[in-house]
């Protein structure tokens, strides 16, 4: 239609068209666009119908059996190794126990009489009786000193040196900071 005498423009097909009009001046067809929306109506009606008929083969020839247990899907856990849940607080845990260990008493083995002292006093005992040492080809003095690497204090290091400050470190293994 044209616009300002509101009647129908005759456009021959193929003829061109003027880009500075602006618009354009014939209508989509609707007998096509009514055609192409029953043929996709069709088409959808065709595929639910052949999936209802699918399924009801399906369900026939393949049936599931009896509905299943309420407790056949309880939780059931990975093979080990499985990973930790919270292993900051399985660190400060496991961290505390080796700090008891190292500064309690308790027994090892009892059947063969092995027990745990706690590591200040194993440290003194050491530097009292010294360490035991093979006796070198007979021409040397017996090597059994406990040098100077007892004297020496070290940073912590292992999976728990970081919960412990080099001040608390101190504090537990030197007596003359106490």
């Amino acid at each position: 239609m044209n616009m300002e005498t509101k009647r129908p423009v005759q456009i021959p097909p193929g003829a061109p068209i003027d880009p500075a009009e602006g618009y354009e001046h014939r209508d989509a067809d609707t007998g096509t666009l009514l055609k192409y929306g029953l043929g996709l109506v069709l088409v959808l009606a065709a595929v639910l119908l052949s999936m209802k008929w699918m399924f009801g083969y399906f369900a026939k020839s393949q049936p599931l059996g009896p509905p299943a247990s309420p407790f056949e899907n309880a939780r059931v856990l990975p093979p080990e190794p499985r990973l930790q849940a919270k292993p900051r607080a399985d660190l400060r845990d496991y961290c505390g126990e080796q700090m008891q260990k190292l500064d309690a008493y308790g027994w090892v083995d009892s059947d063969n009489g092995i027990v745990r002292i706690p590591i200040d006093r194993a440290m003194d005992l050491t530097v009292q009786r010294g360490l035991p040492a093979r006796p070198a080809n007979g021409d040397q003095s017996n090597p059994s000193t406990t040098g100077d690497m007892l004297g020496t204090q070290s940073s912590p290091n292992g999976p728990c040196a970081y919960w412990i400050g080099e001040d608390e470190y101190e504090k537990a293994h030197n007596p003359e900071v106490r």
